[in-house]
């Protein structure tokens, strides 16, 4: 069983069916990363590097426009920009318990001309990992250079204005030293080294009806490609020895996402509805300690399908966003040696030795609520997110099927205001989220309960077969996004 190296998926997208299926859909809207998530594991928001008006109304969208955020995630939204403007949405969140933080400092600029708008943004973190797990006679004492990572966004866009259309392209680079989770889920290790980066182009287009209405769509193209030095020490023949092991993380995305949000009557009332579809190919999934299956890579397909309704009347706004997320994938490993089956068959190199079949219904419910008083703005808002998939694994080598369900909620409660001035803008949002934290396994060791394992818009999935009922020590998520924006010419 510790033979199994490397990994294909058996299923392949039929892409004309894909977008037959798309062009009956083309009620829907706007295009984003579908996440995939196997384990609850706590991973704070290294992805917020963009402002967002409306993150603290529990990140309603569907109905709803975000002038702060919409031309990030589509380019083509920017032909809403006027003048020039410059912004800064510093970050600061922290995962309980010890399981990680990190310092995020953003600068952008955005702005049009004519027919014409771009922007672009520049992004410095700093990151705390995780603590290794230690026992009380073995306090950690961590150095520096193992404790903060450093990690670099660059992002822009450009794009331009076609009478009631808008087209627009955008590029976005990551240049990473820590993946926000990975490091609690490599528990009994010694010390973690990560690089690699994230790489996003996204070509946009909207169009909007004279009677209101909007269509957005757009197309994706996303990579992420880790490296994980992952040192552990063993007992040798005499004493301790160190033992490194290596591995990858690679995942390439493509995706397209197509929306529509029209005006229900004179009385601010907006409807929405979105779909979204991702295929992701995994060359390489990182051989995480609370899976059973060593570096088994493969294939996802995955969809959201959502709708929304939202109302601006006066001082007051409303939304509500639900989404329906189904997800299919498929992994597996193959012998890299011949090997002899429990049934005394021949397993050559290259044939198939586990094969894991995962199911998700998945569904995310999002309500807000702003009011305005003069100059002041302020915002509620809640997130509800269940996780919920089908296991099916088999053991071509030992010759034993199982099957495995699982299911989990993350609630995310958010918080802001903004006061608007003259001179400038100035945005706070605040989130916590409960639901997720250091997940392990449900194994038995000499009558103790144990397996217990130290634990992400544009994050890295975490496609993970567990080799028993998953456990979860919790963790709450706090973060607070400041955000200041001060406009050059209007």
């Amino acid at each position: 069983m510790n033979q199994m190296d490397k990994i294909q998926q058996n299923r392949q997208v039929n892409w004309s069916m894909l977008f037959l299926l798309i062009i009956l859909l083309a009620n829907s809207v706007s295009a984003q990363l579908i996440s995939l998530k196997t384990i609850p594991v706590a991973t704070g928001d290294q992805f917020l590097i963009f402002p967002s008006q409306n993150m603290s109304m529990g990140g309603v969208g569907i109905a709803l426009d975000d002038p702060l955020s919409d031309h990030w995630v589509n380019p083509a939204k920017g032909s809403a920009l006027r003048g020039i403007q410059v912004s800064s949405s510093p970050v600061y969140y922290r995962i309980g318990n010890g399981y990680g933080s990190a310092r995020s400092m953003p600068f952008a600029v955005v702005g049009s001309r004519g027919a014409w708008y771009g922007g672009g943004s520049f992004t410095l973190q700093a990151m705390n990992t995780a603590n290794n797990q230690q026992g009380w006679w073995t306090p950690e004492i961590r150095t520096l250079n193992e404790n903060i990572a450093e990690n670099k966004y660059l992002v822009g866009f450009l794009g331009r204005n076609l009478g009631n259309t808008s087209l627009g392209l955008s590029a976005y680079w990551a240049s990473l030293s820590a993946l926000d989770g990975v490091d609690l889920l490599y528990a009994n290790s010694e010390s973690i080294h990560q690089e690699g980066d994230l790489k996003d182009i996204r070509v946009g287009l909207t169009r909007e009806f004279n009677s209101g209405g909007e269509l957005e769509v757009l197309y994706l193209w996303n990579e992420l490609d880790m490296k994980h030095e992952v040192m552990y020490m063993e007992w040798g023949p005499e004493d301790w020895v160190e033992r490194m092991e290596i591995n990858l993380d690679h995942t390439i995305t493509q995706g397209l996402h197509i929306a529509q949000k029209s005006a229900v009557d004179e009385f601010g009332w907006s409807y929405g509805a979105l779909f979204t579809v991702n295929q992701k190919t995994h060359p390489k999934i990182p051989n995480y300690e609370i899976m059973n299956i060593p570096r088994d890579p493969g294939n996802t397909l995955g969809f959201n399908l959502g709708g929304g309704i939202s109302k601006t009347n006066g001082n007051s706004t409303f939304g509500i966003d639900v989404i329906y997320e189904p997800i299919k994938s498929n992994t597996w490993a193959e012998a890299d040696t011949f090997l002899i089956s429990e049934d005394d068959e021949l397993t050559r190199p290259g044939d198939k030795t586990v094969e894991n079949f995962f199911d998700f219904s998945n569904w995310i419910l999002r309500t807000g609520l702003g009011w305005q008083k003069d100059n002041r703005n302020f915002q509620l808002g809640m997130q509800m997110r269940t996780i919920h998939y089908w296991l099916d694994q088999t053991d071509f080598v030992a010759v034993t099927e199982r099957s495995q369900e699982e299911y989990w909620v993350e609630w995310t409660t958010t918080w802001g205001f903004s006061m608007d001035f003259e001179e400038f803008t100035i945005h706070y949002n605040g989130k916590t989220t409960m639901g997720t934290g250091r997940p392990g396994v449900d194994t038995q060791w000499w009558g103790w309960r144990g397996g217990m394992l130290d634990n992400a818009s544009i994050g890295g999935d975490f496609i993970i077969a567990p080799s028993d009922d998953l456990t979860l020590q919790e963790a709450r998520v706090m973060t607070h996004q400041i955000s200041i924006s001060l406009p050059i010419r209007r």
